[in-house]
């Protein structure tokens, strides 16, 4: 079991265990000696990160204790985590990191690892490193220490690399668009890119000061860019979160469509158009039942997964598929990254706009959603409420009674501790019912 790892990193409060400058030098040198199991040749490393004040601390203590076993790192500065996924192929090296907490506020932090292939880790992998950290490594000898130089134009290639996943005759002239880039990682990236394509940008959330990431505004708090679309008269907005690798959209009417809406009509569209891979769309158990329903009304499926995209990501490799994601937004399109990438999947949508000649809320609500109720109860770092008797009991009543009419999902969070408890039923007076008495039983367990 991984106990530093979850389920997109290592991640925490800034200065606190385990996203210390002391902790972040000991993982660096860990995951180096994990990707230089031998003394020759060069080894490399790209590290991005997003906006946030601890990156710089957590930066510098990563390329220490990198460069103490061999690796030559290079920095790319604030760059999208998909932009890291990249790089990590295209520079042939044997890792990549981003520091970001993701949707996270500012007082968090986390590192993200790819392997040289560009994907995430496996679990496996994350439990040997795990090991590693725990135990100490030695460090390279003086001659074989380890080079740190910034690369300056990381964020065009990665621009130029999501523009190329567009079909060629695609432009964005006479769209007005609202992109809110959560002060994040995405703040130049995005903007530029939907100008470069014809678009007129309307920008929000561009302005990071170290403090202020997904502070009222982004994927998670999208009210500032609904209101701003409308008060614009805009055709869309484009929300995304602190790292860039999440989506939701906005429709000309300041309605928010979320991840499941738009794998919706991407499956769909690349379905007619025979892009479609394995006539399926991989998505979590988090996804909407009406998802699931839609797909089914146009003979394609839902590969359900763990949640987490690097679990979706998985399950595309092993099964053929180029199509995935999460409820959440994060939107992977296989052929083009090796992860969730907000913005590519947002000029994904408006090239629907553009080849249909239809309007945002024409495309953007694909289907009707089942009726789906989600609350998260803290608890402390030594309780485990889920083995309480009346939490089971609870849950086993729940169950029974959503028999045949829904679905219940009981679950900790990978990245905080929370106990997630969602269900999806028809019947909004059971919905509320099966959930309330769920979480009253975890709240008692919890104290």
């Amino acid at each position: 079991m991984r106990k530093l790892f979850g389920t997109d990193g290592v991640r925490g409060t800034a200065n606190t265990h385990p996203m210390t400058a002391e902790m972040a030098l000991r993982i660096g040198a860990a995951v180096g000696r994990y990707f230089r199991r031998d003394a020759s040749g060069v080894h490399r490393v790209v590290i991005g990160k997003d906006t946030r004040l601890s990156g710089y601390m957590l930066e510098n203590a990563l390329t220490a204790g990198l460069t103490s076993t061999g690796m030559n790192v290079l920095l790319l500065g604030p760059v999208p985590t998909p932009a890291v996924g990249l790089m990590t192929r295209s520079m042939r090296a044997d890792l990549g990191v981003m520091i970001s907490a993701s949707h996270n506020p500012a007082i968090d932090n986390g590192i993200k690892f790819f392997g040289p292939d560009g994907f995430k880790l496996s679990d496996k992998a994350e439990i040997e490193i795990e090991r590693l950290i725990e135990e100490g490594v030695s460090p390279a000898q003086a001659q074989n220490i380890g080079r740190a130089r910034r690369v300056d134009d990381a964020r065009f290639r990665y621009g130029e690399r999501i523009k190329s996943s567009l079909p060629r005759d695609v432009r964005l002239d006479g769209l007005k668009v609202v992109i809110d880039c959560a002060n994040g990682a995405a703040h130049r990236t995005a903007p530029e890119v939907l100008w470069e394509l014809g678009a007129e940008v309307i920008p929000v959330g561009v302005a990071p000061n170290g403090k202020n990431i997904n502070l009222n505004c982004g994927s998670t708090q999208p009210q500032l860019a609904a209101e701003t679309v409308v008060a614009h008269g805009a055709h869309v907005g484009i929300c995304l979160d602190g790292d860039a690798d999440r989506v939701v959209v906005i429709d000309e009417t300041g309605k928010v469509a979320d991840g499941d809406q738009l794998m919706a009509l991407l499956a769909s569209a690349w379905a007619k158009s025979g892009q479609l891979k394995g006539g399926a769309l991989v998505a979590t158990v988090m996804s909407n039942l009406g998802l699931e329903r839609h797909l089914h009304s146009q003979g394609l499926q839902l590969e359900r997964t763990a949640v987490g995209d690097r679990y979706v990501v998985e399950r595309m490799r092993e099964g053929g598929f180029n199509l995935g994601g999460e409820q959440s937004g994060h939107i992977v399109m296989s052929d083009y990254a090796t992860t969730g990438d907000g913005l590519m999947a947002g000029l994904h949508f408006l090239a629907e706009m553009v080849l249909s000649s239809r309007t945002a809320s024409d495309l953007a609500q694909q289907f009707e959603t089942v009726p789906q109720l989600l609350k998260n109860v803290r608890y402390a770092a030594d309780q485990a409420p889920l083995e309480a008797q009346n939490v089971k009991a609870a849950i086993a009543d729940a169950e029974a009674r959503l028999n045949g009419q829904g679905r219940l999902l009981i679950r900790k969070s990978g990245t905080e501790p929370l106990i997630r408890v969602m269900a999806e039923c028809e019947d909004d007076a059971l919905l509320s019912q099966v959930v309330d008495g769920i979480v009253a039983e975890v709240e008692a367990a919890a104290g």
